[in-house]
């Protein structure tokens, strides 16, 4: 598959060919960094996992480099620290039972320059092969420029697609700040309890991010693990761990729905019903 940068690619862990390897996904997560995808998506994944009918795939669309380091990554110069990103990726799509995996590898800055179309070209071309049924994403509150950005670039592919080849669903995911704060009728909760060691494979894969300084690990599965137990007051714990996403489904079945007024109302209409209680 032809993507707009040179060293764009494709990663098909079980080595079908990229064409009938994309046909096969049911569900996709399009994430801005190498390890969103574990910490966001992994209700698509453990949805996936060891299923024949179901196939998850990420997008990776930056590159990467310009993450924090320290221990023995510390000295590592951005292109070092762009490959290691791009190896340990590749790991996780394995543990994972993935479909395939690209990696579309634009630097931050053209992703968030709402100028530059070619993140949009990618993911869309990607789309009308995969046509998968439901999307994981960014939210748009996220406290990440780079992710909100992704967010935006999604939300624009897919708007692209004639209505009928739009997917069913498009979530928008925690990573850099989490959703809790959402009542609970404007939110979606996904149980993750299931297959504690695949969670915490995946998300121990990227060594980069550990011990170069970010326990992204045990926040993770820590923040998870609180969701279960503060998402209900009045009962005891059903899941051991929960996720939570902001459905973006309304700005793709209406491509004129505007999305920073989207965000607005929510937010406003959540506070509102915050201080109401």
């Amino acid at each position: 598959m032809k993507f707009t940068l040179a060293t764009a690619r494709l990663f098909v862990p079980d080595g079908t060919l990229d064409e009938k390897a994309l046909t096969r996904i049911t569900h996709l997560a399009v994430a801005a960094h190498q390890d969103d995808i574990e910490i966001m998506a992994f209700h698509g994944i453990l949805e996936c996992f060891q299923q024949k009918d179901k196939w998850f795939s990420g997008v990776t669309v930056t590159n990467g480099s310009g993450s924090p380091r320290d221990g023995i990554y510390k000295n590592y110069t951005d292109d070092e620290m762009r490959a290691i990103r791009s190896k340990e990726q590749e790991k996780a799509a394995i543990i994972g039972g993935y479909a395939a995996l690209a990696f579309l590898d634009y630097p931050s800055s053209a992703v968030k320059d709402a100028k530059n179309k070619g993140s949009v070209d990618d993911i869309e071309a990607i789309l009308k092969i995969a046509k998968p049924e439901i999307i994981y994403t960014h939210n748009p509150a996220d406290k990440h420029e780079t992710h909100v950005a992704v967010t935006l670039r999604t939300i624009e592919a897919v708007r692209r697609l004639p209505a009928n080849a739009r997917p069913k669903c498009v979530l928008g995911c925690e990573v850099w700040r989490d959703l809790d704060w959402l009542p609970d009728a404007d939110k979606i909760a996904l149980d993750v309890s299931a297959h504690e060691n695949l969670q915490a494979a995946l998300l121990g894969v990227f060594d980069s991010q550990i011990a170069g300084g970010k326990r992204y690990d045990l926040a993770t599965m820590g923040r998870r693990r609180a969701h279960a137990t503060y998402h209900s007051s009045h009962a005891t714990d059903v899941n051991t761990g929960i996720t939570f996403a902001l459905d973006l489904t309304p700005l793709i079945a209406d491509t004129k729905k505007d999305i920073t007024e989207f965000v607005k109302v929510t937010l406003t209409a959540s506070r509102t019903k915050s201080l109401r209680r």
